[in-house]
């Protein structure tokens, strides 16, 4: 899923409390695993000024970065964060880890040729699954109509449960943000 996509459906499963303690962790777990993503794509793209088809073509599949992005996304690492700060008694930990690991149950059937190691570092094993939610050769069209419909169901519900200014503006900022990924995907990717 693209990153609004797993902040949104986050928001509704593990933070329809409207409090900013409830919603920071949410948001932030939800983000934390593809921001590596985002480090990739800035150094290749802004700082090296590597082509786009090289980027996803060569350099997102050099081991360095592989190992930064797959580190963020390792089940066994955030399983002992959350187990750490239950024993801890952090709810707010318990809600971030608890947010990046929906994030990565939400990614783990949904990459065929990009698939994360998930059990980094103890496995470099990876799922390539028959689906993947970008590539139309492995059902991406449908998977994208279903996630927008999930971001739109998600906004629609959030917007109605949340009653502070903040929850609200952080649904429209998240739906925007949505909006204008597609926007860059159509006039930079496509």
């Amino acid at each position: 899923m693209n990153t609004p996509a797993h902040i949104m459906i986050n928001m509704l499963c593990l933070g329809r409390q409207d409090t900013a303690n409830i919603l920071t962790p949410v948001v932030v777990g939800a983000f934390l695993p593809d921001a590596p993503m985002f480090v990739f794509y800035f150094v290749e793209k802004v700082i090296k000024g590597t082509p786009e088809g090289i980027i996803w073509r060569e350099a997102y599949y050099k081991e360095n970065w592989q190992n930064f992005i797959d580190i963020f996304n390792s089940i066994p690492l955030i399983i002992f964060g959350l187990f750490f700060t239950g024993w801890l008694g952090s709810k707010i930990g318990i809600i971030f880890f608890s947010s990046i690991f929906l994030h990565i149950v939400g990614d783990f059937p949904l990459h065929h040729n990009d698939a994360h190691r998930h059990f980094f570092p103890f496995s470099n094993w990876r799922f390539q699954s028959p689906v993947s939610y970008w590539d139309p050769n492995h059902y991406g069209t449908i998977v994208t109509i279903v996630e927008i419909l999930a971001v739109i169901i998600s906004c629609v519900v959030l917007f109605q449960t949340y009653q502070s200014m903040t929850g609200r503006i952080s649904v429209g900022l998240i739906g925007v943000s949505y909006l204008a990924y597609f926007i860059y995907v159509f006039t930079v990717w496509v």
